[in-house]
C-alpha cells in the first residue's frame, strides 16, 4: 500500500463500505507501505503470501530469496517484452515494453501462485495483476477495475483478452477511461459499468491543515524584484507518464521569460528521479523546481499552492486533481485524453495544451490575472465532490 492514487481511491472505497451488509477480506503484495495504517479496521487483512510478493521484487530478490521459479518468469517476461516491443516499435521504452512486461508478468507469474481455499460471493482485483485474480480466487462474481487509459498504452490486447472475459464485470473510473479500453477490447463493450474514484473530502481537509507552507516550503525568499514567490504543486509518482519532466522545461520557459518568482514543489517518488534530477541541473532551477520526495500526507503541501498543476501524458482519472479541487485550489492540467472527466475548463479548473510550451503559456496567464485563478477556486468550493453513493453500483454488481 505504497503512496499513489489507485492506492488512496482504495482506502476510500474501504472507508465508506457498508459492513453491516459485507464482510471484507484484503489481499495486498506486502504489509508495507504509508498507506496501509490508513485501512479501516473493519477489514479483514489477510495473511502476506510468499509467491505474491515476488511480483514487486526485482529478479535479483527473488534469486535471493530463493524464490528462482518466480525469477526465471520474471526473467523470461522481461526479454519477451523486449522482442514483442521490437515487433510493435513504441516511442518510450516505459511506455511501451515496459507495459508489455506487465502483461507478461501477470500471465505467467499467477500460474505459480496457489489458489486461494475460500469461496467468496464476489472477487474484486481493483489494480494489477489481475491474472492473480481471474486465475486463483474462486467467486460467484469477478469484478476488475480500470484505472487507465489504455488509448495512450502500448499493450498486446490479444494476450489479455481470455483474462478480461473470465471477469463479469469490468468497474471503469470514467467515460474516458471506458471509450480509452473499448477502443482496445471491443468485444467486452456489455461488461464494462463506470464507478467514480471514491473521494472522501472530510479526511482530505482534515488531513490538510490551515495552509501554512511546510517547512520546504516556507523559506522560499522574494526574486530580485521584491515579488513573493507564486507556488506550484504537483504530485505523482516519477514517470514518464506524469510528465514531470514538461514541467521543468515549462518553468525555465517562464524564467526565461521573467517569471523568476514561481516556484515548482513535486511531492512524489520513482523511477525517474534520477532523470529528472540531471534535467534539473541541466535547466539550472535547483533553487526553484523542487524534488521533495515521498509524503504520507501530501495535502498540507497541496493546500499550501497557489496554483496545482497536473502535466500528465496520459491519466486514467487522477485521484490527486479531485483532492486539490476538494481543497478549492485552482487547478491546471495538461489535455490527456480523459483530463475533461473531471475537470470542466473555465468552471473548476483549467486545461491547456500539453508540453512545456503549452503548460507555460497557461501558467503565464494564470498568473498574469489572479482573478482567473480566484474564479476556477471559487467554482471548486462550490462543488460537492463527495461521491459515495458511487458504491451502490458496485453493490447491485455482487447482489
Amino acid at each position: 500500500m505504497e503512496i499513489g492514487g489507485i492506492e488512496r481511491s482504495l482506502v476510500n472505497m474501504l472507508e465508506h463500505f457498508d459492513y453491516d451488509r459485507y464482510d471484507v477480506d484484503l489481499l495486498v503484495f506486502r504489509h508495507t507501505g504509508e498507506l496501509l495504517p490508513l485501512v479501516t479496521d473493519r477489514v479483514r487483512l489477510l495473511p502476506e503470501e510468499r509467491g505474491l510478493a515476488a511480483y514487486r521484487k526485482s529478479i535479483a530478490e527473488c534469486v535471493r530469496d530463493g524464490q528462482l521459479a518466480s525469477a526465471l518468469v520474471r526473467l523470461a517476461c522481461k526479454y519477451g517484452a523486449r522482442l514483442k516491443a521490437l515487433r510493435h516499435p513504441v516511442n518510450r521504452e516505459d511506455a511501451g515494453a515496459g507495459y508489455i512486461q506487465m502483461q507478461l508478468v501477470s500471465k505467467y507469474m499467477a500460474r505459480l501462485q496457489r489458489k486461494r481455499r475460500e469461496r467468496y460471493d464476489a472477487a474484486i482485483s481493483f489494480s494489477w495483476p489481475h491474472d492473480y485474480t481471474a486465475r486463483n480466487v474462486e467467486a460467484n462474481v469477478k469484478i476488475a477495475w480500470i484505472h487507465t487509459d489504455y488509448s495512450s498504452l502500448s499493450v498486446d490486447p490479444g494476450m489479455d483478452l481470455e483474462m478480461w472475459r473470465s471477469f463479469d464485470f469490468l468497474a471503469s473510473v470514467s467515460p474516458a477511461c471506458t471509450r480509452a479500453f473499448l477502443s482496445r477490447y471491443p468485444e467486452l463493450d456489455g461488461r464494462v459499468v463506470e464507478i467514480e474514484n471514491i473521494t472522501s473530502p472530510s479526511f482530505v481537509r482534515a488531513m490538510a491543515g490551515d495552509g501554512t507552507p511546510p517547512p520546504e516550503m516556507a523559506d522560499d525568499a522574494a526574486d530580485r524584484s521584491g515579488r513573493k514567490p507564486f507556488r506550484i504543486v504537483s504530485v505523482g509518482r516519477l514517470s514518464y507518464a506524469k510528465g514531470f519532466d514538461l514541467a521543468a522545461r515549462a518553468l525555465r520557459l517562464l524564467h526565461d521569460r521573467g517569471h523568476t518568482h514561481i516556484r515548482w514543489y513535486i511531492v512524489g517518488f520513482g523511477g525517474q528521479e534520477a532523470e529528472l534530477r540531471a534535467l534539473i541541473a541541466e535547466l539550472g532551477l535547483q533553487d526553484s523546481f523542487r524534488l521533495l520526495g515521498k509524503k504520507a500526507n501530501p495535502y498540507p503541501y497541496m493546500n499550501a499552492a497557489d496554483l496545482y498543476v497536473q502535466p500528465s501524458r496520459y491519466e486514467g482519472k487522477a485521484v490527486v486533481v479531485t483532492e486539490a479541487q476538494i481543497l478549492g485550489k485552482p487547478v491546471l492540467v495538461a489535455d490527456y485524453p480523459t483530463a475533461a472527466s473531471q475537470v470542466t475548463d473555465g468552471v473548476d479548473g483549467y486545461i491547456c495544451p500539453g508540453g512545456a510550451e503549452g503548460l507555460a503559456d497557461a501558467i503565464e496567464r494564470l498568473v498574469k490575472h489572479p482573478e482567473a485563478l480566484e474564479r476556477v477556486a471559487e467554482g471548486a468550493r462550490r462543488r460537492d465532490y463527495g461521491n459515495a453513493d458511487e458504491l451502490k453500483k458496485l453493490y447491485h454488481m455482487i447482489s
